[in-house]
């Protein structure tokens, strides 16, 4: 048989093939845009004042440029953060486009504070307001006792040789100045180091960028252990998120998604951000609120925060640990008995407090109670009435009685609609497995 030749077909036949060529060139050619496109958009209020500040923010990058023409020095410091990086780091670490500038976290936080709550919680805070210590104020003691001959220096150096100090002073310079790209090569290696605090000490922290930081802390927090990403976290990042709350009345979006980052490791977190700032007894409202979003946003493990509540509840303490401690029980995780007595000690301590507890204690015995009515003893609940008695609000201790007075106690077998419910599934899973048995036995006999 002959094969069978494949046709050929002209889709538009009463055109010649340069005309063919034509057309095909006119269909690829771009549409004009159309009337709705070519015309302008209207700008609203809000989007012009971020233009207004983007543009602030380029004409001081054009005076800065214009000094660095003046001082060359300066362009040969920024030049090593284009060609002094690893070029083998995580693509996710590389591809970081840095955060705004005007980016930042919990701006209207002035609006949503009572001052009368703040006058209160004040009668709580410890009146030592000295400054937290910072991996500075450790490494300057430790410096001063192998050498008492550089007590007279504002910043001594750690003996090192001459060669590293420089490269990490350098790369200190390129951190105060980080927006965005790639972390420099020698940075990355501080993690595996054996004095890493000397060497980190030399970067001097305090004058990182926002970004910087925010690099820093996911750098540490995954290639540190526990002990070393706690230390990290309370001598530098704790000290530079308080002091930037305290300067500016809100948090850089940057140093927010450190602390988030952070929490990588529950336990360094713990340890070194929120216990060392509930024992300080100087942490005000607006700090509880910033860094409280965090533990209320992102999951914690049951045993974390059940280790929290336990410490939070022993310490001494402080207006704002109420909030703390409310966050913690909101997650409605099961918690051990010995951590439902603690709390049950906590709130007992101020039985005879001649003070006026802040609304946000209150609350949070209000949220202890709705959530662990039923686990409590006859004994515990009975100290809570006499509490709430001394320690009254108008509001919130009625809503604590009438949950007390609703529940089972500890050990109680619950009389509820749930244990119909278990045992109604019993029963159908029972008749199931039976009708599933005669089922078979008739088939075997067939």
């Amino acid at each position: 048989m002959a094969k069978k030749r494949n046709r050929i077909t002209n889709p538009e036949p009463f055109l010649d093939d340069g005309d063919s060529k034509s057309t095909a060139s006119a269909k690829k050619r771009p549409k004009p845009p159309k009337l709705h496109q070519q015309q302008e958009q209207v700008i609203s209020p809000g989007i012009s004042g971020k233009i207004l500040k983007q543009a602030k923010l380029q004409q001081k990058e054009i005076e800065e440029e214009e000094t660095r023409e003046q001082n060359p020095s300066l362009v040969l410091l920024e030049q090593p953060m284009k060609t002094g990086a690893d070029t083998e780091e995580d693509d996710e670490i590389d591809d970081f486009t840095g955060f705004g500038e005007t980016e930042s976290q919990f701006g209207e936080l002035e609006d949503q504070m009572d001052e009368d709550d703040e006058k209160l919680l004040a009668a709580f805070l410890s009146t030592d307001s000295r400054p937290q210590r910072t991996l500075a104020d450790i490494i300057v003691e430790r410096i001063k006792e192998k050498d008492a001959q550089v007590s007279s220096e504002a910043r001594p150096m750690p003996q090192m040789d001459n060669s590293i100090i420089e490269l990490y002073k350098s790369v200190g310079k390129l951190l105060s100045k980080y927006t965005s790209g790639k972390m420099p090569k020698a940075f990355k290696h501080i993690p595996s180091l054996q004095f890493w605090e000397e060497v980190l000490y030399l970067t001097e922290p305090e004058k990182w960028s926002p970004n910087a930081m925010y690099q820093a802390t996911r750098i540490f927090a995954s290639n540190l252990g526990v002990k070393k990403a706690e230390r990290f976290y309370k001598l530098v990042l704790l000290p530079r998120v308080r002091e930037d709350i305290r300067k500016n009345k809100r948090l850089h979006f940057a140093l927010y998604q450190s602390l988030k980052k952070s929490l990588y490791k529950p336990a360094a977190f713990n340890k070194g951000i929120l216990f060392p700032l509930c024992e300080s007894r100087t942490c005000n409202l607006r700090e509880a609120v910033i860094i409280g979003s965090i533990l209320e946003k992102v999951s914690i493990p049951p045993l974390h925060s059940s280790v929290a509540l336990l410490k939070m509840a022993e310490m001494e303490y402080c207006g704002t640990t109420s909030y703390f401690i409310k966050l913690l029980i909101e997650k409605k995780y099961a918690l051990p008995y010995r951590v439902l007595d603690a709390m049950v000690a906590h709130f007992m301590r101020f039985l005879e407090d001649s003070r006026t507890m802040p609304v946000i204690w209150h609350q949070s015995l209000l949220a202890f109670v709705q959530r662990y009515k039923n686990e409590l003893t006859k004994e515990d609940k009975d100290n809570l009435h006499t509490l709430v008695k001394n320690q009254r609000h108008y509001l919130v201790t009625p809503e604590i009685l009438r949950e007390l007075n609703n529940s089972r106690n500890r050990g109680e077998k619950e009389d509820d609609l749930m244990s119909i419910y278990i045992l109604f599934f019993v029963v159908e899973i029972s008749a199931f497995s039976y009708q599933s048995k005669k089922n078979l036995e008739m088939r075997c006999f067939r």
